[in-house]
Formats: structure tokens, C-alpha cells, sequence
């Protein structure tokens, strides 16, 4: 399988008594692929996955993949800490109809590279689906280092990685060392580079509420080779990326944004809390702008 576009992880939109709203959902993915992204991810952190149950889990995968119809490619994260969770949660979403799968370090555990390739071999033995490797180490305390990534070497299905240690190293000895694994960019604010340095799929969540916007990054940038083009709509967003990782409501935020769109995404699942006041107003204000920058740029209307 090939990563190229805009894959989008998608909200899991709740009412205020934290069940999942069903309408909201449908209404998500019709929003998204009308809007044109490239592939939608379900169970990412941006669905909040970590905040639900396994028969919640399961039955999220599925219901996906019923209201995405095959019209994009679904992509579902296997994200837990012990091996045989995640492999319980890929075998559900082969069973689904999942297309690919996101695998993650195991958080907390801090497993070494070893350990951390058992993890994943032992996921692709019961799934035997494509695999983006997902590396955030600023959630899992480790990087997948070279030991990882040799290992994973053993099997095609691991044929991408969304990178997200933020470590431009990184990205360099990956798009040098390890031209086999594609680079998916997983770092908003590092866009730019990761198109630079050959990336052909970018996984944002804020494609979410502004799909306009990452798709013409991601057309000018990986498709139309214009890098003029691209550093201009990269200065229209990167106020967006710097609101959106301040303060710790990342979540909330793409939630928000997304009822801006008049999606009614809920609140997000405690520990975490919705924004306040003032946060909205920014946001909102931080997205009018970008939008009416980006499509005076690209000569679409958003």
C-alpha cells in the first residue's frame, strides 16, 4: 500500500453525557471525503482512543468502515500497552475492513527497540495488513531507533512511519537510511521539510476542521513541486499549528474547530475539559484568518 495525501484521524464526537454521537460521526466522514482527504484514520489520539473502552474500540472500527463505504482507505490505530491488546484491536479491524494499521510504541512500558519490534511483528503475524509505524516520543517516553526499524526490515507490510519526535535528524537518517519505510509527516509545523525530504502523506489532525488548507499544502508541496507556493500557505498556517499545541488542548481544539464547521463534535472525554471563552474566540479568529490567506494564495474559496 502506498501513503500518499492527507490522512485524517478522525474525532470521536460526544454528547455532553460521553456517549458517542452517532449523527456527528456520519456527519465527520461525509464532511471529510467530500472535502477530498486521502484516507481516514480511526483510534488515533485525536479520536481518543486511550479514553475508551475495547467494546468501544471495536465497535468505532466498525461503524467506520460502514459510513466510509470503501471510498477512502480506513487506517485503525492498534495503540495499547500490552502486546496482546493491540493485536486483539488489529485482528478486529482486519476483521472490519480495515485497509492498513497504526502501530504505536506501547506507552508507559518504555520498551526498548528489541521489544519494541516484537510488539510489531507480533501484530503483523495475526493481521498481515500494511502497517504505518507510528514514532512519538514525546507521548511514549521512546524513539523506534535503528534496532526497531532493522528488525521491521524483516516484513514488507511495514511500508511507512509518521514520524513525530519533532527531531529533523530524524527525518533526515530516515529519508536516507530507510527509503523503504515512506515518510508520513506527523509534525505540523515541519510540513515543509518532511515534503522536502521526499514524504508523500501527511497525517494532521487538523484536517479535521480545515481540510482545505492541509490539501493545498500537500498539492503544492508533493504534488505540483512548487515549493514557492508551499512556504506561503506554511506562514498562513503555522499560526494555526502554534495554537493548536499550546496549553495542552490539542484535543479540544480540533473538537472546537470542528464545530465551527457546524459539526457538533461534543466535548472531549475527561481528564480532559472543553476550552473556555477566551481560547474560542482565539481559535476561531487564528482559522478566519488562515483560511482567507490560504485562499487568496491558492485562488479557492474555503
Amino acid at each position: 500500500m502506498r501513503f500518499e495525501g492527507i490522512y485524517t484521524p478522525v474525532v470521536t464526537p460526544f454528547f455532553d453525557d460521553f456517549s458517542c454521537n452517532e449523527a456527528a460521526l456520519a456527519q465527520t466522514i461525509e464532511h471529510l471525503i467530500a472535502a477530498g482527504v486521502h484516507g481516514i484514520i480511526v483510534a488515533g489520539s485525536t479520536g481518543e482512543y486511550y479514553a475508551q473502552t475495547e467494546d468501544e474500540r471495536i465497535w468505532m472500527m466498525n461503524r467506520c468502515a460502514e459510513l466510509i463505504g470503501g471510498r477512502v482507505p480506513m487506517v485503525v490505530g492498534t495503540g495499547a500497552i500490552r502486546t496482546e491488546d493491540s493485536v486483539r484491536f488489529a485482528t478486529a479491524a482486519k476483521a472490519a475492513g480495515a485497509d492498513a494499521l497504526l502501530v504505536a510504541t506501547p506507552p508507559y512500558a518504555y520498551p526498548t527497540g528489541r521489544e519494541i519490534a516484537l510488539h510489531a511483528l507480533a501484530i503483523d503475524r495475526a493481521a498481515n495488513l500494511p502497517v504505518m509505524l507510528y514514532n512519538y516520543p514525546g507521548r511514549m517516553s521512546v524513539n523506534m531507533d535503528e534496532d526497531t526499524l532493522d528488525r521491521l526490515g524483516r516484513s514488507p507490510n511495514f511500508c511507512a512511519i509518521k514520524e513525530s519526535s519533532g527531531d529533523i535528524n530524524r527525518l533526515h537518517m530516515l529519508a536516507r537510511d530507510y527509503p523503504h519505510i515512506a515518510l508520513s509527516c506527523g509534525m505540523d509545523d515541519q510540513a515543509l521539510e518532511f515534503f522536502a525530504w521526499g514524504a508523500r502523506s501527511w497525517v494532521c489532525a487538523g484536517s479535521n476542521f480545515a481540510p482545505e488548507a492541509h490539501i493545498a499544502l500537500y498539492t503544492a508541496c508533493a504534488v505540483e513541486g512548487d515549493f514557492t507556493k508551499g512556504r506561503a500557505i506554511m506562514s498562513a498556517m503555522l499560526p494555526l499549528m502554534r495554537v493548536l499545541e499550546q496549553g495542552g488542548k490539542f484535543v479540544q481544539c480540533i473538537k472546537y474547530g470542528l464545530t465551527l464547521r457546524g459539526i457538533d463534535a461534543g466535548p472531549p472525554r475527561k481528564p480532559l475539559h472543553p476550552l473556555n471563552k477566551d481560547d474560542k474566540r482565539q481559535l476561531t479568529e487564528v482559522i478566519r484568518t488562515m483560511n482567507a490567506t490560504v485562499s487568496t494564495i491558492t485562488g479557492e474559496p474555503i
